[in-house]
């Protein structure tokens, strides 16, 4: 039965279509295949899901050969929502390629643009699935290497300038997580994730096991921009294409935050991690530094995907200190947030991509009164914006909520004030786009009405519709998010 098949499904069909699209003659074509696969793998992660949440934990094997000794798939509720949450991201964003992409990215190279695009995905997907930690290694730089192409496209001069950057960082992360594996895998025989955890009781005493960890948590700390780690990221996202900034934003740093909760819950487990290792001492404090740092920073930007890029690693820290106070509540807060963020960001990028394609500038000077000539690209805007501000009714306020509960558990009140204090920060700086956009005046003879085409607005009114639907009907979320932190926990 294909049910059987799911987890390899969503892996091999879009690195398939990939090099089939970079043969193909007509542009749109490509896009047309890349949609198709995008669509097909958003049903096959929906189906997967569905079928984790009925208490089923899915093991494919590889080739034949039985774990520990093959390449496992192994699902579970957390991998099955983020691969679902990356395949999403994916379908509501082809659309809106089309006349995004064919406006920024050179005709002759759009083929290979989609080429690079399935790569990412299929690097992204992999990650989640595989049992595998050398495999979810190797899926881990198919992502990345595709990345970089992918952000190198964009045709201001500063893109080729970011994708570098974010090349030497990025390799330098995956270098600390293969040597992490290569000590991993000496101490204990293998490389099956569960395997790992049940041999650990043996070794864990071992020094080398400790130097294991750092690297692996070094490595994908570079991965996902954690403070201070983060300083490939704002130019990645300002530079790169459009859709990329949209699609990295609200995938890749998810990815790499999963990785972490894996490595953290999973592998090594919660009391090597917290008791022993005692990651929360630094990482609680970065976090909350990264949370305020990133918000001023942000304040003070011209360039709007600029300001937002600092707002993810303001964002990317709320996350990590939901993981950093190791609690159930606190867990659940970051899994929420990974699925939240993914709207409001991927929202917030569509708009100024939607800006983008009909003012070909982001600055925010030269956006004055732009509410009046795009109202529904700015209405999506301020929504979105709202929801990054965690105004109740929206995505961004019950992730946050979430957050202070378990900071409350605890009786942290530093941290609920670090957690306000982050959302006012967040206040002031959409306050001043929209004080450009609706009260300062257009300058003299511009067009009274400049309204994106659809193919960029429905996109991005479906991804705010979901900031609104699962900021009120917030059962399937918290469910998921809730039975996910109970497995990891084990209890």
């Amino acid at each position: 039965m294909i049910e059987q098949h799911l987890s390899i499904l969503l892996v091999v069909i879009p690195l398939l279509a990939a090099p089939i699209t970079a043969i193909l003659p007509w542009a749109r074509i490509a896009w047309l295949l890349t949609l198709l696969v995008s669509w097909v793998c958003l049903l096959l992660a929906v189906w997967q899901l569905q079928i984790v949440l009925a208490g089923n934990i899915i093991s494919y094997e590889l080739g034949g050969w039985a774990p520990p000794w093959g390449i496992e798939y192994r699902i579970d509720i957390i991998n099955a929502f983020i691969a679902m949450i990356v395949a999403a991201i994916a379908a509501i964003t082809l659309p809106y390629a089309l006349r995004s992409v064919e406006q920024e990215i050179v005709p002759r190279h759009i083929p290979l643009f989609y080429t690079a695009f399935l790569l990412c995905l299929t690097g992204l997907l992999g990650i989640t699935l595989t049992g595998d930690i050398f495999n979810l290694f190797v899926f881990l730089e198919i992502s990345s290497l595709s990345s970089y192409a992918l952000i190198s496209m964009g045709r201001q001069r500063q893109a080729l300038t970011a994708a570098f950057q974010y090349l030497v960082m990025g390799t330098i992360g995956a270098t600390f997580l293969l040597i992490g594996i290569g000590l991993t895998y000496a101490v204990t025989g293998t490389l099956n994730m569960s395997d790992i955890t049940a041999r650990l009781q043996d070794v864990e005493e071992f020094r080398t096991l400790h130097t294991a960890f750092a690297f692996i948590f070094i490595g994908i700390a570079l991965k996902l921009a954690m403070f201070p780690l983060h300083l490939w990221l704002p130019n990645v996202y300002t530079y790169a294409p459009s859709v990329i900034s949209v699609f990295l934003a609200a995938t890749a740093t998810k990815v790499a935050i999963y990785v972490l909760i894996r490595v953290i819950f999973t592998i090594y487990g919660i009391e090597f991690a917290f008791e022993e290792i005692h990651i929360n001492w630094f990482l609680l404090p970065l976090s909350a530094i990264a949370v305020i740092s990133a918000s001023l920073i942000a304040i003070f930007q011209t360039n709007i995907k600029r300001m937002l890029a600092y707002s993810s690693v303001a964002q990317i820290g709320y996350i990590l200190l939901g993981i950093g106070l190791a609690s159930m509540t606190g867990l659940t807060a970051a899994i929420l947030h990974l699925f939240n963020h993914a709207l409001m960001k991927g929202a917030l990028f569509m708009t100024l991509g939607a800006v983008f394609y009909k003012m070909n500038t982001v600055q925010l000077g030269d956006l004055n009164g732009i509410g009046r000539r795009m109202p529904l690209t700015m209405g999506a805007f301020v929504i979105g914006g709202l929801s990054l501000v965690g105004v109740p009714l929206t995505v961004g306020f019950i992730s946050k909520w979430y957050l202070v509960v378990a900071a409350l558990e605890q009786q942290w009140w530093w941290l609920v004030v670090i957690l306000i204090a982050g959302s006012l920060l967040a206040l002031i700086y959409i306050w001043r786009v929209v004080e450009v956009a609706y009260l300062k005046p257009a300058p003299a003879g511009c067009a009274t009405r400049n309204e994106a085409p659809l193919s960029l607005l429905i996109p991005t009114w479906i991804l705010i519709a979901g900031n609104i639907y699962f900021g009120i009907h917030t059962s399937l979320t918290v469910d998921v998010a809730e039975s996910a932190s109970t497995m990891l926990f084990g209890k």
